[in-house]
C-alpha cells in the first residue's frame, strides 16, 4: 500500500489557502442574498469556472483543472465553508462529466467533455426518479431501441443544476425487469427535442444551487451518445459515486467548521451572568465535542480520496467519510444554532442557514441510512472472503 502522509505540500497548500480566499471574499458574502432569492449565482460560478473550481477531476488534457481527488477536497471543503449551495452547483460539473471521462471513447470525451468545458457550460448528473431515489436499479426512465439509436422517455427529479445545464447525463433502464443489470448511461443535450426541465424547487437549505426535474418525452438519442455498453451504466453510476462522495463528505465538514468557527466567536463575545458564555463548561463541551468531531469526519474524507488516488478500493471508506460528515455536519450546526441561543433561531445571524444547509447532506448522494447498507455490506463482504 502506498505511504500515506498527512502533511501537505506546497502547491496544496496554496491551493486551499487561493479557495479559502474566494470562499471568504466572494462566497460567503453573497450567500445569504442567493439564499433568500434562491437564484443561480451564475457569475460567481463563472469566476470559479476560471479559477479552476469548476471540473476540478477532469483532465487538463480535457480542459479541467486535473487535480487528484485529495486537492480537490481540500478545495471543496474551503469552498463549501462559504456557502454549501453555491458550492453543489460548482462540483456537479466533475459529478456529471466524471462517467464520460471514465466510460467514454476519445470522441465522446471531446465532444461531451472538452467542447463543454471550453465553452464554459454546465453540465448535470441525471440518477434520481420521482419513485426511485436510494433503489438506483429500480429506476424507471426507458431507454428503448429505435433505428439509429434510441427513444428516452421518463423523468428525473432533484437534478443539480437541472435548470441551467446544456447537457445531460442520464441514466436509464432497457428493461426495468432486468434491475441493475438492464441500465444503461447516455449523453442528451438540453436543447434537444423533448427535453424540458420544472422550476426550481423551493428548498429548506443549499437553496443557491438550481434544483429541477427534467423530463424526456420521446426524446431521440444516437448510438453514438451512449456511454459504455447497453448494461454497463449501473457500474458506472457507482464507480462515479464512489469518486465523488468523499467530495460530498467534505462539503459537510466545510459548513461544519465554519459553524464552529461562529459559534466559538460567538461565545467568546457574547457575556451572561458577568462572564463570556465561553467559559462555562456546558458551552465548552459543545465546542470540544464539535472540533472532534470535524477533524474526524475531515480525516476519514481526505483517506477516502486518498485511496482513489493511490487505486485501492474505496468503496467502504467513501461511505464511511459520507455518513459520517454528514451526520457531523447536522449535529455541529445543530448545537451552533443552540449556542446562538434566540440569536441563533433568527436569519439575522448565520447559523441558522448552516443548518439549514447540512441537513441536505443526509439525503442526497445515497442517505446517511444508506450509507450504513452499503457499510455493513462491505464489512461482511470482507469478513466472508476472509473465512473462504
Amino acid at each position: 500500500m502506498a505511504e500515506y502522509s498527512f502533511a501537505l505540500s506546497e502547491e496544496q497548500r496554496l491551493i486551499q489557502e487561493s479557495a479559502r480566499k474566494f470562499a471568504d471574499n466572494e462566497i460567503w458574502p453573497a450567500a445569504p442574498a442567493f439564499d433568500r432569492s434562491g437564484d443561480f449565482p451564475r457569475d460567481l460560478i463563472l469566476k470559479a469556472y476560471e479559477l479552476g473550481f469548476v471540473n476540478q477531476l477532469i483532465p487538463e488534457a480535457l480542459g479541467g483543472a486535473g487535480l487528484s481527488n485529495l486537492d480537490t477536497a481540500l478545495v471543496v471543503e474551503e469552498l463549501a465553508s462559504g456557502c454549501a449551495g453555491i458550492t453543489t452547483s460548482c462540483v456537479a460539473n466533475d459529478l456529471a462529466l466524471i462517467p464520460i471521462v471514465i466510460a467514454g471513447s476519445d470522441e465522446q470525451k471531446k465532444r461531451f467533455v472538452k467542447d463543454i468545458i471550453a465553452a464554459r457550460k454546465f453540465a448535470s448528473f441525471c440518477l434520481s426518479e420521482p419513485g426511485a431515489g436510494s433503489d438506483v436499479a429500480g429506476l424507471s426512465c426507458k431507454l428503448e431501441k429505435v433505428d439509429g439509436g434510441y427513444k428516452l422517455n421518463g423523468a428525473k427529479q432533484w437534478i443539480t443544476n437541472g435548470g441551467v445545464a446544456d447537457q445531460y447525463t442520464v441514466f436509464c433502464t432497457m428493461d426495468k425487469e432486468l434491475r441493475h443489470k438492464g441500465i444503461c448511461c447516455v449523453v442528451v443535450p438540453a436543447d434537444a427535442e423533448g427535453v424540458s426541465h420544472g422550476p426550481h424547487e423551493d428548498k429548506l437549505g443549499q437553496r443557491a444551487s438550481n434544483t429541477t426535474t427534467v423530463n424526456f418525452d420521446n426524446v431521440f438519442v444516437p448510438e453514438s451518445s451512449r456511454i459504455g455498453k447497453e448494461g454497463e451504466g449501473f457500474v458506472i453510476a457507482m464507480e462515479t459515486l464512489d469518486i465523488t462522495r468523499p467530495l460530498t463528505g467534505v462539503i459537510a465538514v466545510g459548513i461544519a467548521r465554519r459553524a464552529l468557527e461562529c459559534a466559538l466567536s460567538y461565545a467568546c463575545q457574547r457575556k451572561q451572568f458577568g462572564k463570556a458564555i465561553a467559559e462555562f463548561q456546558g458551552i465548552q463541551f459543545i465546542l470540544a465535542d464539535a472540533a472532534t468531531e470535524i477533524d474526524a469526519a475531515r480525516l476519514l474524507t481526505l483517506r477516502a480520496a486518498w485511496m482513489r488516488d493511490n487505486g485501492i478500493n474505496n468503496s467502504l471508506q467513501s461511505s464511511m467519510a459520507k455518513r459520517f460528515a454528514a451526520d457531523t455536519a447536522m449535529k455541529v450546526t445543530t448545537d451552533a444554532v443552540q449556542v446562538y441561543g434566540g440569536y441563533g433561531y433568527t436569519k439575522d445571524y448565520p447559523v441558522e442557514k448552516l443548518m439549514r444547509d447540512a441537513k441536505l447532506l443526509q439525503i442526497y448522494e445515497g442517505t446517511s441510512q444508506i450509507q450504513r447498507v452499503v457499510i455493513a455490506r462491505e464489512l461482511v463482504k470482507a469478513a466472508a472472503a476472509k473465512e473462504s
